[in-house]
């Protein structure tokens, strides 16, 4: 039986909302092709119709992953007040995936990489819209350094087995940012 090109692409779809959730779970590794189809609801045998190999498929998933929007309107502080939760933190399945990813990433195929750092790349420009600043270069410097602040503290947030330490961590890196975001 033919499946519809607009079949296709929502399996192909629902394979790479299923590896992201996995992925960012669990890790690269410990997440197996045959798993991810399962998650999906789709049969081992399509995956090779959709992907070439399991690099193939994280590289894809991180490129999916990372083409999410913010609000347009969103500051550095509104946005970091909103991203450094605890319920964020805590959901990993569905939490950030450069916090949840960045480590393992650098160690992917180069495409995985390139994914990671166009997902980089994406979130400063966006994020520098409404940074603080008088030129384009004082913006993205404020974007870069905010970015890389909350995406930090969410790393050492989730390592920390102290919840108060944990917890901490995240209103502390949010106060920063609003201190120097006029938020």
């Amino acid at each position: 039986m033919k499946v519809s090109r607009q079949q296709v692409e929502t399996n192909r779809r629902r394979i790479l909302d299923a590896a992201g959730h996995l992925f960012r779970e669990k890790g690269f590794e410990a997440v197996t092709v045959a798993e991810v189809m399962k998650a999906a609801g789709l049969t081992h045998g399509g995956f090779y119709g959709h992907f070439k190999s399991k690099d193939d498929l994280i590289a894809q998933t991180l490129a999916h992953l990372l083409s999410g929007t913010i609000p347009a309107q969103a500051d550095l502080a509104s946005y970091a007040k909103a991203y450094l939760t605890p319920a964020r933190r805590d959901d990993l399945a569905h939490g950030c995936p450069m916090a949840g990813l960045a480590s393992e990433s650098s160690r992917q195929s180069p495409e995985a990489r390139d994914a990671m750092a166009e997902g980089l790349r994406r979130q400063i420009k966006l994020l520098s819209r409404n940074a603080p600043g008088d030129t384009v270069e004082e913006k993205r410097q404020a974007a870069t350094g905010s970015w890389a602040a909350m995406v930090g503290a969410m790393i050492l947030s989730r390592l920390s087995n102290d919840p108060a330490l944990a917890d901490e961590v995240l209103a502390d890196t949010s106060a920063w940012i609003g201190a120097r975001s006029g938020g």
